[in-house]
């Protein structure tokens, strides 16, 4: 059975979501040291650490899976 897409398109993928891992973890671990904060009306700083640390814990839940979903 012949594999769908052929090298660029196989690396372009690769390098689309790595970037995106690379984003959500540095958005998330941003959110997590208070260098992101959200404004007081929507919750302040408390919010956006428990946001931050749910974003670094899905992203890497999510990466692992994507990884071990590929060896399969």
């Amino acid at each position: 059975m012949a594999k769908k897409g052929n090298g660029i398109a196989k690396l372009l993928n690769f390098v689309a979501w790595l970037t995106g891992i690379i984003v959500s973890l540095a958005v998330g671990f941003a959110m997590v040291d208070k260098i992101l904060v959200l404004p007081d009306y929507v919750g302040g700083v408390t919010v956006a650490v428990v946001a931050g640390w749910i974003v670094v814990i899905t992203t890497l839940v999510s990466a692992i899976l994507a990884i071990t979903n590929y060896f399969q």
